[in-house]
């Protein structure tokens, strides 16, 4: 054989060789993303507006959880940081149906008029899900069940 034919064979073995390495590796990420199931994984809940500034802002995870809440008329500021137990996380995430988070629908701001918006982020490990104002959407009792939760864990002193 010639050097030339040699050559070509061993880049067509080793194109080939490369070919099937990488189809293989990616056959086996998509198995395993699939396997995986989608799950919460942060929850954010914040009510801003208002004349005087109000706002509240909470961020769930699975192990811990920030609230943040005052005004800014009188520079007035409270912020508390805890853990949470796992029950904890399990109670305010069987709050929500991962399949209606497609559905739920946001409505416009009632800041411009003096309001106050509620805004929800929901996190799974798929997607990120965010609803503005969102009260009148059927699926709404969802949101309410998480809030009578959250009411729960944070101390009366910030609620």
């Amino acid at each position: 054989m010639s050097a030339v034919k040699i050559n070509d064979l061993k880049i067509f073995v080793s194109m080939f060789l490369l070919l099937i390495f990488f189809s293989c590796s990616e056959k086996t990420a998509d198995k395993n993303s699939d396997a995986k199931t989608e799950e919460i994984t942060l929850i954010g809940l914040s009510e801003i507006g208002g004349q005087l500034g109000y706002y509240r802002v909470i961020k769930v995870t699975k192990d811990s959880i920030h609230f943040e809440t005052g005004k800014t008329s009188t520079k007035n500021h409270k912020e508390w940081s805890s853990a949470i137990k796992p029950q904890s996380w399990k109670n305010l995430t069987s709050s929500f149906k991962i399949r209606n988070l497609d559905s739920i629908k946001s409505s416009p701001s009632i800041q411009p008029i003096d309001g106050i918006d509620e805004s929800f982020q929901i996190k799974t490990n798929k997607k990120s899900h965010v609803y503005v104002n969102a009260q009148s959407d059927i699926h709404y009792n969802q949101f309410t069940r998480f809030k009578q939760e959250l009411l729960k864990i944070i101390p009366q002193e910030y609620q």
